[in-house]
């Protein structure tokens, strides 16, 4: 018999906006207005403001270990730009504050968290999002259950979840994909493949091409995207989130981006990155080609830029100051926010703050007196 082809398939590359802020005009016609662009491009200017003083924070001893987002922002705004507030859910690694923001979290529960303060993961009714995942890759299982849900309540609803290419090697990613690709559930995920898994460059850690095309093995669509591109990471998850709106099941984007600082404040990329490399990314900066793209729209100048950096100053000062003058917490918030209905025993640590017989029971320091009698609980 002939051999013949049993499966065929291609990884498509999308750019619309190229460094130099020159866009395909075809592409663009259906990506994004220059309105949306422009507030797109001020909110990821305070995004990168923001970013920063984390870091300045770390630095000054104020806040622990951070991660920064500085040269993925337009990863998580585009992606977060297409879907809708209050109604899509967001479940989160820990470079996407832009998107968790931009979706309604109050900016300073980020800080919070990396402050070392569990108020920051609290996150406010009819924000619909799950806390920061600090384990690699847990969090898309997480996503494909919550999409899940949705389909079975036939609601028009989609989860999106962001993790980096590191994550792709990890076994709860291949489990989340056959699951959500199996029963068909409006999940979008979102890789940024920014090149490195704290120390490990991409080339090291798998053999394939693209990262995108391990979507293939699920027989979900896929698509390759310049993650720098703030229009073509739009388009990219806005027809997905449309498609899987409407029943069409999963879908896959790799965004191929870069990691411009360290892997966190605890990591120093110089010992493993080339510098020409850094550099290299450095003039695909998300920011830099929008700016450019804006100036010869005539939609943005020096004056405009001095006003928005003034203006992000200013509110990273607010979101500094909402976390570190947030009210000490009570020691009994780690009793009253586990259980609807708190047990007996728990109830007895709550009141006494003892966790031992003794404590809980002082009484029974006498019990080999002669006359004492235990007052039991």
């Amino acid at each position: 018999m002939p051999i013949k082809t049993a499966y065929q398939a291609k990884v498509e590359y999308l750019q619309i906006m190229d460094e130099h802020g020159v866009v395909d005009e075809k592409l663009a016609k259906d990506a994004m207005s220059d309105q949306d662009i422009l507030e797109l491009y001020q909110y990821m200017g305070k995004c990168r403001v923001l970013d920063e003083t984390a870091f300045k924070l770390q630095r000054s001893k104020r806040m622990g270990t951070y991660p920064q987002n500085k040269g993925q922002e337009a990863c998580a705004i585009g992606a977060g730009f297409s879907l809708k507030q209050g109604v899509d859910y967001l479940v989160p690694c820990y470079r996407e504050n832009a998107a968790l923001w931009m979706h309604g979290l109050p900016m300073h529960y980020i800080f919070l968290h990396w402050m070392g303060d569990e108020r920051g993961n609290q996150i406010p009714k009819g924000v619909c999002q799950l806390p920061l995942c600090i384990p690699i890759g847990t969090q898309m299982l997480h996503a494909t259950g919550i999409a899940w849900a949705f389909k079975m309540r036939k609601e028009a609803r989609v989860a999106m979840t962001f993790f980096g290419d590191g994550a792709t090697s990890e076994g709860d990613f291949h489990e989340a994909m056959n699951f959500a690709s199996a029963f068909q559930v409006p999940c979008i995920f979102f890789c940024q493949n920014n090149q490195w898994a704290i120390s490990v460059p991409r080339e090291q850690q798998m053999n394939s091409a693209t990262v995108a095309q391990k979507a293939l093995a699920y027989d979900m669509p896929c698509i390759q995207v310049d993650g720098n591109d703030l229009l073509a990471v739009h388009k990219a998850a806005k027809d997905f989130v449309e498609r899987a709106r409407a029943g069409g099941g999963p879908a896959f984007i790799e965004a191929v981006t870069y990691r411009l600082a360290d892997h966190t404040t605890a990591d120093d990329a110089r010992r493993y990155r080339d510098p020409q490399e850094v550099e290299a990314w450095v003039n695909k900066d998300p920011m830099i080609r929008l700016r450019k793209y804006l100036t010869a729209k005539g939609l943005w100048n020096d004056a405009k830029q001095a006003a928005l950096d003034e203006a992000a100053k200013q509110n990273a000062t607010e979101v500094v100051r909402a976390a570190e003058g947030i009210e000490k917490p009570a020691v009994t918030d780690i009793f009253d926010y586990t259980y609807a209905e708190m047990p007996r025993e728990l109830e007895i640590q709550r009141r006494t703050m003892r966790t031992s017989s003794l404590g809980q029971r002082p009484e029974q320091a006498g019990l080999n007196a002669p006359g004492v009698a235990a007052n039991h609980e």
